[in-house]
């Protein structure tokens, strides 16, 4: 059941007028919404629901264990333990097992021997990666204590809502169920917001993502030789373009059809594409992960906290795993590793920044306690300072060029952040690497990234008939959309809002109306819904 589709915006009525109805009764309305959010899933196929329902089962019953066991004084380690290796158990049957059984037999093949390993054909749930992160964050915040178990029938609802089941964002059980225990006024909903998003989103992947994976991305990385070098680049570089304005659009959806129900959902996009730095771009981007990725895999690792080569080691496994969480292939893990490699080099330089900032902090402080003692002993009428201890010292007081970035008199190894030649190069840069990373995101393997990739350098001689002034207009659009700040955007939502219903009314149903008109034929999956 597609977002984009008649059968949601049946299926959407009915659930909004049934939650609507039975909000103020909570005894009815949590289990209206667990029906619902089944039904949703069961649409796709119905023999997951079970699955559903048993990963809250045996998650909720792993939770209590924990909890009792902390309020004994007991360690749960162990308990934690097995409900992560029976989560991650469950989403490597169903996700890995066949790139597990063909990279070991590719393996042993390699070393001359044969192995005859089954392979089965195993129907990949529909957002099963969002799932283990949900349920895992929910166990291990148990763990730690920062969140009680909740009762069966609302974790089941924070496992199954519908609006983020299949491709997030990442809503966390501290985030949600308290929601869930305190509704909100059904004559209270932002209606307006909500609305808004949800046409935005419908907007950027009708109008920009569908049209340039019909009409450029599919073909340039299907079939790369057929294509000149600037019609890949033009590929490559829609790509970019296009999984932003998918993935933004289903979570601008989510947030949306979410608003309408009651509930809000972190963001989970900011502008990803205007980073200085790559270790920004992961601030910006997919956002629920990152955040993710930083409580539950990073940190637990050790962080920053256990010396500076653990810190990289840390980096690089962080990355490369959140690379494989997205799919089961090599490719999607050196993705990661790209990345990682990317923050390592940030940090090595960032470390390089701090060490000479601490070094010309160390050398002022010094020269100022000299000066000190100089003064307390020196004569009446004798020089003092940074000229009595001759030009060295003079040249490390001013700095190279007479004002040095470092402040002595502030808080300890405060520097120019400031990036040269302005904000726009690193930007450029940034860009650059993520959009040509993405190439092996994209691709089935390998040889078909270094096959897109090694087209680059073979025909400038023309620039090809998928270079069309529509694909342009895309990929400019696309950009476009992506750069407008965030306050625009809210500034959009508080006059959209401020209009009465009857003109919201109006203004909805020209917009849709013009994406029926404007948009494909018919509609296409989200890019995540196959993660």
């Amino acid at each position: 059941m597609l977002f984009p589709t008649i059968t949601f915006a049946v299926f959407f009525l009915c659930v909004f007028i049934g939650n609507w109805l039975l909000m103020p009764r909570p005894r009815l309305w949590k289990p209206f919404m667990l029906a619902v959010s089944l039904l949703f899933y069961g649409w796709w196929d119905w023999r997951f629901v079970f699955l559903l329902l048993l990963s809250a089962l045996v998650n909720q019953a792993f939770a209590q264990w924990i909890a009792a066991r902390r309020r004994r004084g007991a360690r749960s380690g162990w308990a934690l333990a097995a409900a992560v290796a029976v989560d991650l158990g469950v989403l490597g049957w169903f996700k890995y097992y066949g790139f597990f059984v063909t990279s070991v037999a590719g393996a042993l093949g390699a070393l001359g021997l044969n192995a005859d390993l089954p392979l089965l054909r195993i129907v990949l749930p529909l957002g099963i990666s969002f799932l283990t992160f949900r349920v895992l964050s929910y166990v291990i915040d148990v763990h730690r204590g920062a969140l009680q178990p909740a009762s069966l029938l609302d974790f089941s609802v924070y496992v199954a809502f519908f609006p983020y089941l299949a491709a997030g964002p990442i809503a966390r059980a501290s985030e949600f169920l308290p929601q869930l225990r305190d509704p909100r006024d059904p004559r209270d909903l932002d209606t307006g917001r909500a609305f808004f998003l949800i046409f935005g989103g419908l907007a950027k992947k009708m109008l920009i993502a569908d049209y340039l994976a019909t009409h450029v991305v599919d073909g340039v990385f299907a079939t790369p030789g057929q294509y000149s070098s600037p019609e890949v680049l033009l590929g490559i570089v829609a790509y970019s373009v296009q999984i932003y304005c998918d993935f933004s659009a289903y979570s601008d959806i989510a947030i949306g059809v979410s608003l309408l129900l009651g509930f809000r959902l972190p963001d989970n996009f900011d502008r990803p594409y205007a980073a200085r730095s790559v270790q920004e771009f992961w601030r910006r981007w997919h956002m629920t992960l990152s955040r993710w990725l930083r409580d539950y895999l990073y940190i637990p690792l050790g962080g920053n906290r256990r010396g500076t080569v653990r810190t990289y080691a840390n980096l690089l496994v962080t990355m490369a795993l959140g690379g494989l969480w997205h799919g089961a292939g090599w490719t999607f893990g050196f993705w990661g590793l790209l990345h990682g490699c990317a923050l390592v080099v940030e940090h090595v330089r960032l470390d390089g920044r701090r060490r000479h900032a601490l070094i010309v902090q160390q050398q002022r402080r010094a020269l100022a306690e000299e000066s000190e003692a100089l003064l307390r002993t020196a004569p009446p009428g004798a020089a003092v300072g940074p000229a009595a201890a001759g030009p060295a010292a003079t040249a490390v007081s001013m700095g190279s060029s007479g004002a040095s970035p470092v402040t002595v008199s502030g808080p300890p190894l405060e520097y120019d952040r400031r990036p040269w030649p302005g904000t726009w190069l690193p930007c450029l840069g940034t860009f650059v690497f993520v959009t040509f990373a993405w190439v092996f995101f994209r691709a089935d393997g390998f040889s078909a990234a270094l096959a897109v990739l090694g087209r680059l350098f073979q025909e400038w001689g023309s620039l090809g008939a998928a270079v069309t002034p529509a694909a342009l207009l895309a990929v400019v659009a696309g950009m476009a959309v992506h750069y407008v700040p965030r306050s625009v955007w809210e500034r959009g939502e508080t006059g959209f809002s401020a209009l009465n219903p009857v003109a919201q009314g109006v203004l909805l149903a020209l917009g849709f109306m013009l994406l029926d008109v404007l948009g494909p034929v018919g509609p296409s999956a989200f890019l995540y819904f196959k993660f």
